[in-house]
């Protein structure tokens, strides 16, 4: 059984931030998202300020994110990156097999990474995080870095939304219609 031992609320302004887009996406009625809690038992609790400092997790959560936007079903999974390098050991190989599975089911899977030290959000459709995946598993590299990504997924600064992910995910759909072959290829990788 694995222990979570509290170190505070790491990743918790980024996830935050993604609530409050989430909220206002809700309001103009264009995705309903929901947070996807983890789910933990509790072993010892600061009795003074009721924090829990060790919990166990009750089983293997699967991502962060998960609902419907304009009739398509997404998922997703926020990171913080402090360094210009992203360690794979952060992505755990269940969390790939379920995004692998809900693409399979024509859904929507992808990466939010706050890149914190860089000041940027960037969007990483599942499709091309799975060469980093596979290269890593395959022996190569453990990480990637950030001059192997492209750039142009990057978040644009949006006046009033604080992570503004619904472009790039219209992107992401746009260039799915523009390669028929995206599913077969995301097949064809090494199993996990």
């Amino acid at each position: 059984m694995a222990a979570w031992k509290s170190r505070g609320l790491r990743g918790s302004l980024f996830e935050d931030e993604i609530n409050r887009t989430n909220e206002k996406y809700k309001d103009q009625k264009l995705a309903l998202i929901q947070k996807v809690p983890t789910p933990i038992t509790p072993m010892k609790i600061d009795c003074e300020s009721r924090h829990i400092t060790l919990a166990y997790f009750d089983q293997k959560s699967t991502v962060d994110y998960i609902g419907v936007i304009q009739g398509i079903p997404v998922c997703f999974d926020a990171k913080e990156c402090r360094q210009k390098t992203f360690a794979l050991q952060n992505i755990h190989p269940h969390q790939v097999e379920f995004m692998r599975a809900f693409e399979e089911q024509d859904g929507i899977a992808f990466f939010l990474i706050s890149y914190t030290d860089e000041g940027f959000y960037y969007y990483l459709p599942f499709r091309h995080f799975l060469p980093f995946w596979e290269r890593a598993q395959a022996g190569g590299r453990k990480s990637f870095r950030m001059d192997e990504l492209d750039m142009n997924w990057v978040l644009p600064q949006k006046h009033g939304i604080l992570v503004p992910y619904l472009e790039m995910l219209n992107r992401d759909l746009a260039e799915r219609d523009s390669d028929p072959d995206w599913k077969r290829d995301m097949k064809a990788g090494d199993e996990i």
